[in-house]
């Protein structure tokens, strides 16, 4: 019988970051172009390489244009992040929407379409104060939704093996990330053991 799907537990992430003035209108075709360009540069050549010129160029565009948009490397860094984690987000809607839930939001632990960008910017965090606190603020947010659905769906039964619905979201998101980060590395030793192992879990608990 299918699940009812779960609502959004909290408002949306975006615009969570109050901006001192608005540079260049956000709806723009051009700003669109120029966060596409600073993504693709980010995925192909690193955060390090993702400079105004460099990011220019790969846009076709001048270099003056990247600045009336972004100031600041921090905003053009941000405004790529901010709208992958809206990407996220609309992914983690579709799942918890879905007939099967913990097995849609399981899958998309593990999906490796961002993979590239992700381990940028978990680097990036160690460097940019800002964009360490977007990943925490966002990291944060989808947390709560995750568990709010997972102790709706799963509570009761999550009770009795003495878990809660928080720890299995951090367990789900934690292996997850170990197998896309490294998949990414080229690493694949045990990875068909512990998906196999996650979904004999799933099944028991949503016998």
């Amino acid at each position: 019988m299918p699940q009812a799907p779960c609502v959004r537990a909290i408002g949306s992430y975006a615009g969570t970051m109050v901006q001192k003035r608005r540079i260049g209108a956000e709806s723009s075709e051009t700003r669109a172009r120029i966060v596409d360009a600073a993504e693709q540069v980010i995925r192909d050549e690193g955060y390090a390489a993702a400079s105004s010129r460099r990011v220019a160029l790969r846009a076709e565009l001048p270099p003056s244009l990247v600045h009336y948009y972004f100031p600041t490397t921090d905003d053009l860094l941000l405004a790529v992040f901010r709208r992958g984690a809206q990407q996220s987000d609309a992914m983690i809607d579709q799942a918890l929407a879905s007939d099967d839930p913990v097995r849609a939001l399981w899958h998309f632990f593990t999906d490796t379409s961002r993979t590239a960008l992700a381990m940028e910017f978990v680097a990036l965090a160690n460097h940019r104060k800002a964009i360490r606190a977007e990943i925490t603020r966002h990291s944060e947010a989808m947390r709560a939704r995750q568990t709010a659905c997972l102790d709706r769906l799963l509570g009761p039964k999550l009770a009795e093996q003495g878990m809660t619905a928080a720890a299995m979201s951090v367990l789900l998101a934690s292996a997850g990330r170990a197998l896309v980060m490294e998949k990414g590395l080229d690493v694949s030793a045990g990875h068909d053991d512990a998906r196999q192992a996650v979904e004999r879990w799933l099944d028991t608990l949503l016998a």
